[in-house]
């Protein structure tokens, strides 16, 4: 219903650091568990990182200790710090409600490309 705004992408070398925003409503941001997802050319899209309303996270096996969600409810806005970066986690990254999400009923808007190559 409500569009959410990814930016912050871009090329970089391997191992470098690229921190992304997701920009949505005052609403989405703090009462509901917001992700970031990727889909890479031929591959499904994946969930990788989670923040819940309480502030916990969650984090997929292919990014922990390299990548932190993290939220910022006064100015509405989910963050996606990567660092570490390697070429397989070039991709089209996207944020949106997990609720949603889950339920097979988000809109996808254009996400934002993160390209790692040296």
């Amino acid at each position: 219903q409500v569009p959410l705004v990814e930016s912050g992408g871009g090329l970089v070398q391997p191992g470098g650091s690229l921190r992304l925003s997701c920009a949505a409503s005052r609403i989405v941001v703090s009462l509901n568990a917001m992700g970031w997802y990727r889909q890479a050319p031929g591959k499904q899209r994946e969930l990788v990182a989670t923040i819940y309303s309480a502030g916990n996270t969650n984090y997929a096996d292919s990014v922990k200790g390299r990548f932190t969600i993290s939220r910022d409810n006064a100015k509405n806005t989910v963050y996606l710090q990567m660092n570490s970066l390697k070429p397989e986690d070039t991709a089209v990254y996207y944020c949106n409600s997990k609720y949603s999400s889950d339920r097979g009923t988000a809109s996808w808007g254009q996400g934002t490309q993160v390209t790692v190559s040296s």
